[in-house]
């Protein structure tokens, strides 16, 4: 088992966890205590799965967890855009940071098919 601090899908995770909770911060108050929470909950639980499925040998229903909170992540960004809270520019770079996380997601979990 590798220690997940390492794994590049963990790193990207946390990373946009961390950016997250730094952009909700700035939410107008109507959208701070409703999606901001709801994706910052979504966030913490994919990152938490990441960690899990590296924990254990049963990783393929947590890996498919962390890919479905990663599509929701991305569900609440698109929402927050078209809500005017957020500018184009952060969008994108946000928006790169969960596609990284969700394709590595994929490959670990085709990976992990496979293999047995």
């Amino acid at each position: 088992m590798a220690i997940y601090n390492y794994l590049p899908v963990y790193k990207v995770s946390y990373d946009l966890l961390v950016d997250l909770f730094i952009f909700v911060k700035n939410f107008n108050r109507d959208y701070k205590y409703t999606i901001g929470e709801s994706i910052k909950k979504e966030a913490i639980e994919m990152i938490t799965n990441i960690y899990r499925a590296n924990s254990t040998t049963e990783k393929e229903p947590l890996i498919q967890k962390a890919r479905e909170n990663a599509e929701v992540v991305k569900l609440y960004l698109r929402l927050i855009k078209d809500l005017k809270q957020i500018n184009v520019e952060k969008f994108v770079q946000l928006n790169e940071k969960i596609e990284s996380a969700s394709k590595q997601l994929t490959a670990w979990q085709k990976s992990f098919k496979f293999s047995n």
